[in-house]
């Protein structure tokens, strides 16, 4: 059990998922320098997770490490139920779902044992399943938060979402539909799998699933529910599955052409002040910093690019971002919510 410790001296108990490497790992160091909260690092790998604290003189007294491994809903149940008991009667402060795959150089889908593509699953469903799990317990915090990590990519109103290819769409969720029948279908749309739209869609899914939780439950239950993009941490392992040369040449050219770049520590200082800020509990926003990375970047002449939505803005960068429409189609995101709540059997609280 935690113990009146953390409470008592007034800290927040934060979930983290994914913080073995990149942003997550980012986000749970800011969060430690800041000494005001408590953080579980939910993880598929507890053994990594606690190598990495120990390696890097981490103050365990302000962590604790559960495993969590996204790729089975089961697993999602048992965080859930060992999180309850091992935090006792508190409730959670704040949930962060942060933890991604991203496979573009897969020829052939990858499925978990539940039967549904990687992505999908550890994404969107699982993070899906364990918000529902826990909106009750939050609802019971004095200041709510549940955070969903979006991208532009998902977006296709900005330059990573709507000029490359492939875009962010889920069609008439024929897949959906198949996978809930029990078909091993790999994609939402129920097309031809490929791996950086299965992304795409799922980054999409996370976006509408914030937006969604605040229509359905932000009045009823006083979360403060937001997702957010940090900008484009283009040294990130995310990318591990893209040629060498594209590791390469991507963080030069996020950094002199378009502005976009952002370093790991600079989005989990981004993604930290979702968790703290006072200007983040404003429930149902897309937060973004300096610009939005809408636009090509203006060359300052002093070796770095800025205003175009990455690498530079400071806690007072921040600014809440407009989603595409497909983000913002009702219809559609009514249509996916209940759908990922048949297929991962969530339940939900009466909005």
């Amino acid at each position: 059990m935690l113990g009146l410790g953390f409470k008592a001296l007034g800290k927040r108990l934060v979930v983290i998922t994914g913080t073995t490497s990149g942003l997550g790992l980012s986000t749970l160091k800011a969060l430690l320098r800041r000494e005001d909260s408590f953080v579980v690092c939910a993880v598929r790998d507890v053994q990594k997770m606690k190598d990495i604290i120990r390696d890097e003189g981490m103050d365990s007294s302000n962590l604790a490490v559960l495993k969590l491994d996204l790729g089975s809903f089961q697993s999602v149940r048992d965080f859930v139920f060992n999180l309850k008991a091992f935090k006792s009667n508190f409730p959670l402060d704040t949930l962060v779902c942060n933890a991604a795959t991203y496979q573009p150089a897969t020829p052939e889908p990858r499925f978990t044992e539940d039967g549904i593509e990687e992505s999908l699953q550890i994404n969107h469903l699982s993070h899906f399943l364990l918000c529902s799990l826990l909106i009750e317990d939050m609802k019971k915090s004095s200041d709510p938060r549940m955070i969903v990590v979006g991208s532009i990519t998902g977006n296709t109103n900005t330059v990573g979402g709507g000029a490359v290819w492939p875009k962010a769409s889920l069609g008439d969720f024929e897949g959906l539909n198949q996978m809930i029948a029990g078909e091993r279908t790999p994609m939402i749309d129920g097309k031809n799998f490929n791996g950086a739209k299965a992304y795409k869609d799922s980054k999409l899914c996370n976006m509408q699933t914030i937006l969604q939780l605040h229509e359905r439950y932000h009045q009823s239950t006083g979360i403060t529910f937001s997702t957010m993009y940090p900008g484009c941490i283009a040294e990130t392992q995310l990318f591990r599955e893209k040629r060498l040369w594209f590791r390469k040449f991507f963080p030069v050219f996020m950094k002199y052409v378009t502005g976009g770049y952002v370093s790991e520590p600079e989005a989990g200082e981004r993604l930290a002040q979702c968790v703290w800020d006072e200007n983040c509990k404003e429930s149902g926003k897309y937060w973004s910093w300096n610009g939005g990375a809408r636009t090509v970047g203006i060359n300052t002449g002093k070796g770095y690019v800025v205003g175009a939505g990455g690498g530079g803005g400071g806690y007072e960068a921040l600014f809440p971002n407009t989603p595409s429409e497909e983000v913002r189609n009702p219809v559609k995101a009514s249509k996916m919510f209940e759908l990922s709540t048949q297929l991962t059997g969530a339940k939900w609280p009466a909005a």
